[in-house]
């Protein structure tokens, strides 16, 4: 992440701009294109042999479940493909670079999401009312397959969830989908008990419903960070606080945060301080603790040195 201080006096004339340290991008690992790959092809295979004997076997709980793992596919792929893009160098028209394509893409992936959702939740409730025969021994073996799709694709990106936010999302995404897929092959051991065809799309609704809870929370986020919302997490009176209480600084107005990507967060702000301009070491010595104490990499901070300069920005409702 850049940590960037650019710095005006009252007047609106820059003072100072300095890079210091901390000043590297943070995006995921090249280290994990492979992971992507890997986990993109197993994927697309398996979701076209799921699709396959789930319409053989008249299996919604299957179509329901290779629904489900397409859009983990494409997630993957826009996920991969957003990555690329952050690492673009900033241009005199995209001044940011293109690092908001990681959230267009989290915001894309959940409105997907949800479209499938609503297509394999009319044909399961038409299936409940009148249930039809399910190839229960079918169901059984392609999801006990998902299981070790699922799992090998979720252990290609275990070793870096601790480290980026996008890997252990990826992460937590593909385990969760082997335990869908386990509960797939409980309702095909339970058909072939039973001959019950209604368990299949009763469990397409669970399936829906799991997905549902999982991507809400996604696409609400993904709105927020779109609408330049502060990043989930952040405190933003938190922030306020720690830079009203630094030395020298009497008032503070004028404060946005915001995310840059799903991993990036900017900050501008004016510092009132009367005593005078502080010095660069000053205000890296902020930028430092910001990244440390909140993760934010880009801080943009304007000083004003006389109390009586009526800033334009300075009431809170102004933008």
């Amino acid at each position: 992440m850049m940590a960037d201080r650019q710095v005006q006096d009252s007047s609106g004339n820059h003072t100072g701009h300095d890079h210091g340290p901390g000043h590297a991008h943070s995006h995921v690992p090249k280290s994990f294109g492979a992971a992507f790959a890997w986990g993109t092809a197993l994927n697309i295979l398996f979701v076209i042999v799921e699709a396959i004997f789930g319409f053989l076997g008249n299996s919604t709980a299957l179509l329901a479940d290779a629904g489900h793992n397409l859009s983990d596919v494409l997630g993957l792929v826009i996920a991969w493909g957003a990555a690329a893009l952050s690492q673009r160098a900033p241009t005199t028209r995209f001044t940011y670079g293109l690092r908001s394509t990681s959230i267009l893409a989290a915001l894309f992936n959940a409105m997907f999401l949800l479209v499938a959702v609503g297509a394999i939740v009319w044909e399961a409730v038409q299936r409940v009312a009148h249930p039809e025969p399910v190839a229960g021994k079918t169901v059984m073996i392609v999801a006990a397959i998902g299981i070790i799709i699922n799992g090998l694709t979720a252990w290609l990106f275990a070793s870096g969830r601790k480290d980026d936010l996008n890997i252990r999302g990826a992460f937590l995404h593909m385990a969760a989908d082997a335990v869908v897929s386990a509960g797939v092959v409980v309702a095909g051991a339970a058909i072939l008990m039973t001959n019950w065809a209604w368990i299949d799309p009763a469990v397409s609704l669970v399936i829906c419903a799991i997905i549902m809870w999982s991507t809400w929370g996604l696409l609400r986020d993904s709105l927020r960070m779109s609408l330049a919302a502060v990043p989930p997490g952040l405190q933003p009176a938190t922030v306020r606080a720690y830079l009203e209480q630094r030395p020298g600084v009497a008032r503070l107005h004028d404060l946005h945060i915001w995310p840059m990507s799903t991993t990036e967060t900017a900050l501008t702000c004016h510092l009132v301080m009367p005593n005078g301009h502080p010095g660069d070491a000053f205000l890296m010595e902020i930028a430092r603790e910001l990244k440390h104490r909140f993760s934010i990499g880009h801080p943009t901070i304007q000083i004003e040195t006389n109390e009586a300069t009526a800033c334009a920005l300075a009431p809170d409702e102004v933008v």
